[in-house]
């Protein structure tokens, strides 16, 4: 079994793209914490059932600071290991290695003999010399991991180095981590390890807060994305002449899509939402076994997850039978004039918070001008009122890039209270959601859920709409699905 292989080429893969990219990054995150080890992990390969494992998707933070995507660093740490101030890589206070296992290759026993790691099994790996040469960064095998990051751990007031962890990404470098604060502390019986996780927190809310502005690489890839998901899209209209036909039609709409994520990029960003009908008024339905049926809406809220992991998150609701009745047609005209409302303030200098407020003002407008809001629209505003909540629960924008909800650890006053940024990458989805059950309304609003979401990158000139190739209008809509159907 270990005899009578190819040699494996020596050859050495060109420093990538994101390399420079991510460089950068490190040196950002470094600036912020002097003196202190910072520990990145990637995170473990995750059991589905006994011996079969999820596909691997790096931690976002580690796939940020190291520029490495896909699948082949399960148990790899990025470790930014401190140094006198201003002698670190590319002048910051620390020097980076990424630590990982390297797949087990043709002179090894274990590439036959391990099914996780072994090249027999898996394909082959990078090792730790290509890996250094495409992103430009020290390698080690992750052997070394320990010493790597406990070597000198100690209280700051005795000459120790203190660490900060990004948490609940491993398991095996928590405990690793916590043991050696444990057993280099002065008064271990005393050690205080809720202000050592608030400790660690700062670390992942700084990584958060990092993502707010995008880079050029980063912007690239949120197109190659968005590109993916319209030809998703584009996949589901196709299919639906067969999901009508099915007696689980989400299903069938889903799998279209989740075709096309797999074809172009390296997954689903987060699970397809195919709701048809009154499905489309449960905001996470994601089971999709529903039927689609002719006269009824389709709500589809999915993206494209590309191989950098960076993901789209894009949702139109189209009429399944290719036209929008009147009702219909007038809600969404409704969402699709508060998404036009929320575009118009998302501005670089105006607060995150306006591009809600100014759906929302649309939106409870015209439901008092339905006769649906029980309260004046200013009511229904207010602090205390929120009754149009009813009908619109959700916000109206969300950051996004390598998680469909990125940024989420950021501070609410770099993030919700924020002010709206050159670079920055976010959402505008407002929805309407009249359910079946819901006694308050007509039974003509009944049943019909519809959201609008684009994917918005702010420039100095304004927001500019990633997902506009996608129709937005009605009639564009409508004329869209006839063309496909052609």
């Amino acid at each position: 079994m270990a005899s009578s292989w190819a040699p494996t080429s020596a050859e050495l893969p060109a420093r990538a793209e994101v390399a420079d990219h991510a460089a950068r990054r490190r040196h950002g995150i470094s600036l912020q914490f002097p003196g202190e080890r910072l520990v990145i992990p990637a995170g473990p390969l995750k059991v589905r059932s006994n011996d079969c494992d999820y596909r691997f998707r790096p931690h976002s933070a580690f796939a940020h600071l190291s520029g490495l995507g896909v699948d082949h660093e399960p148990d790899a740490v990025l470790v930014l290991d401190p140094v006198a101030e201003g002698e670190g890589d590319n002048g910051s206070n620390h020097r980076a290695t990424l630590y990982f296992r390297p797949m087990a290759g043709r002179d090894t026993k274990a590439f036959y003999a391990d099914s996780r790691s072994g090249e027999f099994w898996i394909g082959r790996r990078p090792t730790l010399a290509e890996f250094a040469a495409q992103l430009g960064l020290p390698t080690a095998d992750v052997t070394e991991l320990e010493v790597g990051i406990t070597k000198n751990v100690g209280e700051t007031s005795v000459g120790g180095t203190s660490i900060r962890l990004v948490r609940k990404v491993d398991e095996n470098i928590d405990a690793l981590v916590d043991t050696a604060r444990y057993n280099t502390a002065a008064n271990p019986d005393a050690l205080d390890f809720g202000a050592l996780d608030d400790l660690d927190g700062k670390l992942a809310e700084a990584l958060s807060e990092l993502r707010l502005i995008k880079d050029a690489w980063e912007i690239e890839q949120m197109k190659v994305a968005v590109a993916a998901t319209i030809n998703g899209f584009e996949d589901i209209v196709k299919a639906l002449p067969r999901a009508v036909a099915h007696q689980r039609g989400e299903r069938i709409v889903e799998g279209a899509f989740f075709a096309r994520a797999r074809e172009e990029g390296n997954e689903l960003g987060y699970d397809t939402i195919a709701a048809a009908g009154n499905n489309a008024t449960v905001l996470h339905w994601n089971r999709n076994t529903g039927t689609v049926k002719p006269g009824d809406m389709l709500l589809v809220d999915a993206g494209v997850e590309a191989d950098s992991l960076y993901t789209a998150d894009v949702t139109r609701t189209l009429p399944i039978n290719g036209k929008y009745s009147e009702v219909q047609r007038k809600i969404y005209q409704a969402v699709l004039d508060a998404a036009d409302a929320a575009f118009a303030v998302a501005v670089p200098g105006r607060k995150f918070r306006d591009v809600h407020t100014a759906a929302m003002e649309v939106l409870a407008s015209r439901l008092a001008d339905w006769g649906l809001l029980p309260v004046s629209v200013e009511e229904a505003l207010s602090a205390d009122g929120q009754q149009h909540r009813r009908w619109m629960p959700h916000g109206t924008s969300h950051h996004l890039g390598l998680d469909v909800h990125d940024c989420a650890q950021a501070r609410a006053e770099l993030y919700l209270d924020g002010v709206i940024t050159e670079g920055m990458i976010f959402t505008i989805e407002p929805g309407l959601y009249f359910k079946d059950e819901d006694l308050a309304i007509p039974a003509e609003y009944r049943g019909n859920g519809v959201r609008i979401e684009d994917d918005i990158l702010i420039t100095a000139n304004g927001p500019v709409n990633l997902s506009a190739a996608l129709p937005r209008t009605p009639d564009d809509v409508e004329e869209w699905m006839a063309n496909l159907s052609d």
